[in-house]
């Protein structure tokens, strides 16, 4: 039996957490928590590359998701989504073998990686709503290729985010829903007829909605109204404070409502590294400025995501005017929702547990240790 001791983020109170064959065994007040906050572990659905290790430089490797799974252990993220964005079906298959394999071969990440997200290839062909996607690989949805994945991958596949204006996007929602796939709506120009039916059709997740969208929209009806009005989407948001401003997370979260939002990072690559100029393979070139911006160089425009999870649940905090016990909510047992149900802190569930200190004010929560699966994944 192992004990680890912390502060709850909800009371403000010790507690002490009992551990056994990998789940939580107790959950008991203590008086000896010090000063270190403790929480169930981070949950990313959206992971496309961190400091340097790229998901979608077209050759995906076992040696790169065990280094991705070390990475995000030291920002707290226990359970994660490799995220492979639109690219030739060969390139995605060979994504897809990777990953399986990295899982047979490395116990850490079967146990951190329950699944892959595909964001694309079936999204919008415009300028703006495609963001860095390449247009070249955009392509309508078939689901011979969606069981060409499943095949390559062990049914790995657990997400996929498309644009439902597609041709037979209906139908294949139908297909993927029913085989337990959740879908999700995002980079998309697609009406507000069109976003009803895929949710009618099945669709549950709207994929960091207000980003991946054209620069102009009509004022209403528009896709972003329609999705925040309809309550059987859950939407993810990535609160880092420039993909959405304050106001507009703000106003966004209380239309979701708690239960229906969750936090991802969809960090890139450069994620993580030094400011400068870098020729990427999506993107071309492209600027981390000194605060960590990611931006096509020359350009007002984000080129990508850079800060982890663990700085957008204190800048969604910040940004929303709402408790950290609430932020994290949004990064653990709702995702977790979405991976089988994990990223719960009581009795009988995993026992993936992050300790940290964070202080009001704090643009990110400072990781200690990582806990997967009742083992001390990472201590700093």
């Amino acid at each position: 039996m192992i004990s680890i001791d912390g502060i709850d983020p909800r009371t403000g109170k010790g507690i002490s957490i009992e551990i056994a064959d990998g789940t939580i065994a107790a959950i008991r007040p203590t008086e000896s928590a010090g000063n270190t906050y403790l929480s169930a572990g981070l949950i990313d659905l959206q992971v496309n590359g961190f400091r340097g290790l790229d998901l979608n430089a077209g050759k995906v490797t076992p040696e790169i998701l065990l280094s991705l799974c070390k990475e995000l252990l030291s920002v707290g993220v226990a359970t994660w989504l490799p995220t492979i964005i639109t690219a030739s079906e060969a390139s995605i298959l060979q994504a897809l073998e990777a990953i399986a394999e990295s899982r047979a071969t490395y116990p850490l990440i079967a146990e951190m990686v329950p699944g892959v997200h595909l964001e694309g290839p079936s999204i919008s062909n415009k300028d703006g709503p495609r963001g860095a996607h390449p247009l070249t690989d955009v392509r309508p949805p078939s689901v011979a290729e969606f069981e060409r994945w499943q095949k390559a991958s062990g049914s790995l596949v657990k997400m996929v985010t498309l644009a439902p204006e597609h041709d037979g996007s209906i139908d294949y929602i139908r297909t993927l829903s029913e085989q337990g796939v959740f879908v999700a709506i995002g980079h998309t120009a697609a009406t507000p007829d069109e976003i009803h039916a895929a949710t009618e059709a099945g669709a549950r997740l709207s994929t960091h909605l207000g980003n991946g969208a054209a620069a102009m929209l009509p004022r209403h009806p528009n896709f972003i109204w329609a999705q925040l009005a309809d309550d059987r989407l859950t939407a993810s948001f990535i609160a880092d404070g420039w993909h959405l401003p304050a106001d507009t997370f703000r106003a966004m979260l209380r239309a979701k409502g708690m239960e229906r939002t969750i936090l991802v990072s969809d960090m890139v690559a450069l994620a993580g590294m030094s400011a400068g100029l870098y020729e990427q393979p999506v993107g071309g070139s492209v600027e981390v400025s000194p605060e960590g911006r990611i931006s096509v160089a020359g350009t007002p425009y984000l080129a990508g995501a850079s800060l982890p999870l663990s700085a957008n649940v204190a800048i969604a905090a910040e940004m929303a005017g709402i408790p950290l016990a609430d932020a994290l909510l949004l990064a653990t047992e709702n995702p977790g929702r979405f991976v089988g149900g994990r990223g719960r802190l009581e009795v009988g569930a995993r026992a993936d547990l992050i300790r940290f200190d964070w202080s009001k004010g704090d643009r990110a929560i400072h990781i200690h240790e990582t806990w997967v699966r009742g083992e001390k994944a990472f201590c700093r």
